[in-house]
């Protein structure tokens, strides 16, 4: 999951607890000491996220798809592809709308850490988070994240795939997405490890 999706999944909470899971890729080592605790606790919150959904098996299945030699490198792609899913079924949507420009606004007033610092005023300029819902934007942002990492751009050779694959990421998606929304609601949280009995 990636911004718009950790945003969704903890916007009913403060706005330190949303803040801790927009900026928590940026966030190093365990130690969450020196943060407040709404922010730690969405920090968490969004690590726990993301260990259980790397766990599922739709995404699994996903990643299994992906090209032989460039399967390292899909689960940063899907992140951003389930946002576009998300974004495209979600827009126009009056809580679409405040909840982004509520992202926006705490993106805005405090600063994000370390390698988000500099992406977090772009995002906001390009409107990521509403923009995602066009599939040719997010592809872009695939192949921009790709520059950011050493070597050749590996992400930006997934997007082939990623277009050619789209029903079945699509549906990977309408697997996932209802399942870990289910987990938040019955649970408050969700558990680091997926249980495929949950279902």
């Amino acid at each position: 999951m990636n911004f718009l999706a950790h945003a969704w999944l903890a916007c009913e909470g403060s706005d330190d607890f949303l803040y801790g899971n927009l900026i928590a890729d940026g966030v190093k080592g365990s130690d969450l000491g020196d943060w407040p605790v709404d922010v730690a606790s969405g920090i968490q919150h969004h690590r726990k996220v993301d260990a259980w959904v790397d766990q599922h098996p739709s995404v699994l299945n996903a990643k299994h798809r992906a090209p032989a030699g460039k399967r390292r490198y899909a689960g940063i792609a899907l992140d951003i592809v389930w946002d576009h899913f998300l974004a495209r079924d979600k827009a126009g949507l009056l809580e679409q709308q405040q909840m982004v420009e509520r992202c926006y606004r705490l993106l805005s007033a405090r600063p994000a850490p370390n390698r988000l610092e500099a992406m977090m005023p772009f995002m906001i300029k390009h409107d990521w988070l509403r923009n995602y819902a066009d599939f040719d934007f997010t592809c872009k942002a695939v192949a921009g994240l790709g520059q950011r990492l050493s070597g050749p751009n590996r992400l930006a050779e997934l997007i082939p795939w990623l277009q050619s694959d789209y029903r079945l990421l699509e549906a990977d998606y309408h697997s996932l997405w209802p399942a870990l929304s289910a987990t938040l609601s019955s649970d408050g949280a969700v558990n680091y490890a997926y249980n495929p009995q949950e279902e």
